[in-house]
């Protein structure tokens, strides 16, 4: 049972996980089988990314398939199931010790103060948008920001990338071996992608690269039924028929809250220490897309919040 001292806004808790998509909940899972009554915060996107994705087909255990907010729900009542306490609401403040058995402090929607003996963080990343109005209405419709999760959706159909560094190229050659024909637009005259991957694009017949040109106009009521789009120089415009739409311009790790806290690259995912969930700061973990730049799914995500969870039961385990 959880601890509360001193007053009604102050808790003490052994595990505190912040943020409910894949890695946060597995974490849940095996932390509150180790009997570390976990508590979650779940962040504003309760299930995290993945309950903007209607179709989940990649993941072990759901033979027919299911769909992100579904598959989340089912975390969640596993988690439940082992005494894991979920609760809504965003962490403000952190106050992270640097001390081995130190007490990590955070501030919970700016007015509740939670004490915890290990913190996991699963804050994941989110995807970066154009930020059209059509776009984001979209977005599970044919919109997507994951080749890989969702490319098999549109397999011999024509989809359309966005963006012009190694991710857009990754996801065009990966689309390009599923689908009929793969667009890439670039907003610029050349592709930020290193040589080896422009390479790649270039060598794949069924991929076009359209540089000088931006995305108008996502089209469809219910689904992508196509795309405007218009070049940056002349500014004529062009429809294309595709089905699907991938933005490939970045993402971007919610990690803003532990800068100058945690060890994180230049551009915001948190460094783990070799094959551990471990950061810089004892008692301190990180799982999913938080860390992980690389490959960004369920699967992986969830594996992490698995090692997380035995990390920090080791962890207090040692402290005996």
């Amino acid at each position: 049972m959880n601890i509360n001292i001193m007053n009604d806004t102050i808790e003490r808790i052994k595990c505190l996980i912040i943020g409910s998509g894949p890695a946060g909940y597995t974490a849940a899972i095996y932390a509150a089988r180790a009997d570390l009554k976990p508590v979650i915060y779940t962040g504003m996107q309760m299930g995290g990314q993945l309950t903007t994705t209607t179709e989940v087909d990649n993941y072990p255990g759901y033979a027919q398939g299911t769909d992100g907010t579904a598959m989340m729900e089912d975390f969640k009542t596993q988690a439940e199931r082992f005494g894991t306490e979920v609760r809504f609401g965003l962490i403000t403040k952190v106050d992270l010790s640097t001390e081995v058995g130190g007490i990590h402090k955070v501030t919970v929607d700016e007015s509740k103060t939670i004490e915890a003996e290990t913190v996991i963080i699963s804050t994941g990343a989110t995807a970066k948008y154009l930020g059209l109005e059509s776009e984001q209405r979209l977005i599970g419709g044919g919109v997507s920001a994951c080749a890989t999760c969702d490319g098999f959706f549109y397999k011999g159909q024509d989809v359309v990338v966005i963006g012009a560094g190694d991710t857009a190229a990754e996801e065009a050659t990966y689309l390009a071996n599923i689908c009929k024909k793969v667009t890439v637009v670039v907003r610029k005259d050349y592709m930020r992608a290193s040589k080896a991957m422009q390479h790649r694009v270039n060598k794949t017949e069924n991929i076009e690269v359209m540089f000088n040109t931006e995305l108008d106009e996502v089209l469809g009521d219910s689904v992508v039924e196509g795309v405007r789009v218009f070049n940056n120089i002349t500014n004529e415009k062009q429809v294309i028929d595709v089905t699907g739409l991938f933005v490939a311009i970045g993402h971007k790790p919610n990690t803003e809250i532990f800068r100058g806290i945690l060890d994180m690259d230049e551009v915001g995912y948190l460094i783990t220490k070799g094959k551990s969930t471990k950061t810089n700061l004892p008692g301190v973990f990180a799982a999913g897309d938080v860390q992980d730049k690389e490959y960004r799914q369920a699967v992986t995500a969830a594996g992490t919040g698995c090692m997380a969870a035995l990390d920090a039961e080791r962890y207090l385990g040692a402290l005996v």
